[in-house]
C-alpha cells in the first residue's frame, strides 16, 4: 500500500545519509541507477527526497548502499516534493536555473501556448536527461531536455 509523507524532514535526512553513502563509496548516480533499471534523473531525484522508489528498486539502491530496512520503507513513501526552500536559490548552479527562467520562462509560455494551446506541461508524466557535448568552439555544453506530457485546460 502506498504512503505518503506530509513532513519532509525524515526525507531530506534519508538523502543526506544516502548521499553520504555513495560518496564514501565512491559511486555515481549512473551507478545507482543501473541497479534499479531506472533513469539516473528519477533515481537520482529519489534519492535526494522528490520521488518515491519502486520497492525492488528501493531495496538494489539500499543494499548498494549500505542502507537498513527503515530507509528501504522511508525510500518507498511519496514525498513531500520541493528541494528548493523560498526566495531566490544562493547555490550558484540552482540560481543558473532560475535565471534561465525569469529569462525564458515568458518565452516559453508564449511557444508552447502558440503551439499546442492553454495547458501545462505536466511534471509527473515527465522525463529528464542531462547530456555533456563537446562545443564546436572549444569545451564543453550542457544539453538538458525536459520532456513532459502536455495536459489541456479543460473547461468544466
Amino acid at each position: 500500500m502506498p504512503h505518503a509523507q506530509f513532513d519532509p524532514a525524515a526525507r531530506q535526512a534519508l538523502a543526506i545519509t544516502a548521499v553520504e553513502a555513495k560518496t564514501r563509496k565512491d559511486l555515481t548516480w549512473q551507478q545507482l541507477a543501473d541497479v534499479t533499471g531506472l533513469s539516473v534523473a528519477f533515481v537520482t531525484a529519489a534519492l535526494l527526497g522528490q520521488h518515491p522508489l519502486p520497492a525492488d528498486a528501493a531495496r538494489a539502491v539500499a543494499a548498494l548502499l549500505d542502507l537498513d530496512e527503515d530507509a528501504v520503507r522511508l525510500l518507498r513513501t511519496i514525498p513531500t516534493r520541493g528541494s528548493i526552500p523560498g526566495g531566490i536559490p544562493t547555490d550558484p548552479t540552482i540560481y543558473r536555473f532560475h535565471e534561465m527562467l525569469q529569462v525564458y520562462g515568458t518565452t516559453l509560455k508564449a511557444l508552447v501556448h502558440e503551439q499546442f494551446g492553454d495547458g501545462i506541461i505536466s511534471a509527473i508524466n515527465f522525463k529528464l536527461d542531462v547530456r555533456k557535448v563537446a562545443d564546436p568552439d572549444g569545451g564543453e555544453r550542457a544539453v538538458i531536455t525536459f520532456d513532459g506530457k502536455y495536459l489541456p485546460t479543460k473547461p468544466f
